[in-house]
């Protein structure tokens, strides 16, 4: 097919073709920017696991390197969060910070992904009317007897390369949307993991321990 065909299927949809033309750069852009941000995201909370996991000290010198080559990760937050209560608060206390911290740093997380919902709610409808359109032109030619059907039939099947269009765009978009929110779950389970890490490695006082001072004193 060539250019000068598609252009004119374009014109004959009205111009829709034109928008959806619009709609699967906003979504490609949206799947490269988020792709690329998300998986640098899931290395490095793994990167940071495996820190823990290996029960190395924080304040280490190769902790302490990692944790700046990481700094721009999300779950950098939480390790600062950790440094706000003292070593002998509760654990009640310092898991407030690390959820605050968790809750402050997921929007950031699925940023952008509203456009993706958005082309794939919207791509089917632009094709669909753009079909309608460019059925109103093939009606138009019944007027001609002898040429009038294979007109209508040639101009019913350009229409509904609209649909198909929007159809493609829209399962496109449904794919990398599911697979980027799987990705940004995984990155919650990953803070969520290293939170309970921490908890688990702070030097202060178990989460129970006024309750057992209680119970001796009784």
């Amino acid at each position: 097919m060539t250019l000068a065909k598609l252009i004119e299927l374009a014109n004959a949809s009205g111009g829709t073709l034109y928008l959806m033309g619009l709609l699967l750069l906003a979504a490609l852009t949206v799947i490269i920017e988020r792709t690329l941000y998300l998986s640098k995201m899931l290395q490095g909370g793994d990167e940071l696991i495996r820190l823990l996991h290996a029960n190395i000290p924080i304040h280490s010198e190769l902790a302490q390197a990692t944790l700046a080559r990481l700094e721009k990760l999300p779950h950098i937050r939480l390790f600062q969060a950790s440094q706000i209560e003292l070593t002998d608060a509760h654990r009640e206390a310092c898991a407030g910070h690390l959820e605050e911290a968790i809750m402050r740093e997921v929007p950031e997380l699925d940023r952008s992904l509203w456009v993706l919902d958005t082309v794939i709610t919207l791509a089917p409808l632009l094709g669909l009317f753009g079909t309608i359109i460019g059925m109103f032109g093939a009606f138009s030619v019944l007027g001609d007897i002898q040429n009038g059907a294979s007109q209508v039939t040639g101009g019913i099947a350009e229409a509904l390369i609209a649909t198909a269009c929007g159809l493609l765009i829209a399962m496109i978009g449904l794919a990398f949307f599911n697979w980027l929110n799987t990705k940004v779950r995984t990155i919650v389970h990953q803070m969520d993991t290293l939170k309970v890490m921490l908890l688990n490695r702070r030097q202060g006082a178990p989460a129970n321990a006024s309750h057992r001072s209680n119970l001796k004193a009784v």
